[in-house]
């Protein structure tokens, strides 16, 4: 099985400006992207790009924003001069997207994104896949992002070709890139709503996705990764050990610990292995127990 990441053999330089990364937001008026401007701006020196006039007001504050269509490869390639990274999100996000909407926009936006950085030399894209590319599994699969992309719908499509020419750029023409599969992304008053059951498995709260961002654009040694974005979920119907792994992602929060209906219910379940304490075992009553304590952590 092929790895779904690669690291690059030597560290790969930041491009500082002023002691800042220069990070260009794409979408940067969508939840995600308000919500990363808002949190990074003084981490960061950043190009908020909009679509609409109407969209610049509530990032304005945030970092300098222009106007551009990323299904316009010209009017999209001075806003690349300069950068160290790229965060893509514009997309249309609606599982119900049509054929003509994923094409131009998520499809052929996307294109342009990264002919763009790469004509610019940037130095890493960020790209926002979705739990959409993998969402035809069975729903009682955990999916590993070394698993083939499996989509449920059409704006899935359109998140595997991203992936897909995301690895391309990087192994290929030297562009490095990380995709990260975004979850149920909903703020935490959201995730106290008895509705949200339907994202139990599924749920990734901004700051946890805020943190695995960041972690992307500050990491120097990968070339190429697909991250799946969850919170720390009781159930994960994707698999986060990758981004622990490879980028110290710690995510704090879990859907079942904000539902009421969910943290009223004991849902600790045994072990089935020996770090259940409660566990008989042979090798137990032979050894101390202070022993046992510590092979148990």
């Amino acid at each position: 099985m092929s790895l779904s990441f690669k690291l690059c053999p030597h560290l790969i330089r930041s491009k500082m400006n002023g002691g800042k990364k220069t990070v260009l937001v794409t979408g940067a008026a969508g939840n995600i992207g308000s919500y990363f401007a808002e949190h990074a701006g003084h981490k960061y020196e950043l190009r908020l790009l909009v679509k609409d006039e109407s969209d610049a007001e509530k990032i304005r504050t945030f970092g300098r924003v222009a106007l551009c269509d990323i299904t316009n490869l010209e009017q999209l390639k001075p806003h690349f001069i300069g950068l160290d990274t790229v965060l893509h999100l514009a997309a249309n996000p609606s599982p119900n997207s049509t054929w003509e909407s994923v094409r131009d926009l998520n499809i052929g936006g996307t294109y342009n994104v990264f002919a763009a950085a790469k004509e610019a030399s940037v130095r890493r894209v960020v790209y926002a896949s979705s739990i959409h590319a993998v969402s035809g599994y069975p729903t009682d699969m955990q999916v590993k992002t070394s698993d083939p992309v499996n989509p449920g719908d059409l704006y899935g499509v359109s998140k595997c070709f991203g992936e897909a020419l995301a690895r391309y750029m990087a192994e290929q023409e030297g562009l490095s890139s990380i995709c990260l599969r975004i979850g149920a992304f909903q703020p935490l008053e959201n995730a106290k709503k008895p509705d949200s059951l339907k994202m139990l498995d599924a749920w990734v709260s901004p700051r946890d996705l805020q943190q695995l961002i960041e972690k992307c654009i500050d990491d120097d040694r990968l070339q190429f990764a697909i991250f799946n974005g969850l919170s720390n979920n009781r159930f994960k119907r994707l698999d986060i050990s990758d981004a622990r792994e490879l980028l110290s992602y710690a995510p704090q929060d879990d859907l079942s610990h904000e539902n009421p209906q969910l943290s009223r219910i004991q849902i600790d379940q045994p072990g089935h292995n020996l770090r259940d304490l409660g566990q008989k075992s042979g090798l137990r009553e032979d050894i101390s127990s202070s022993a046992i304590g510590k092979s148990a952590l």
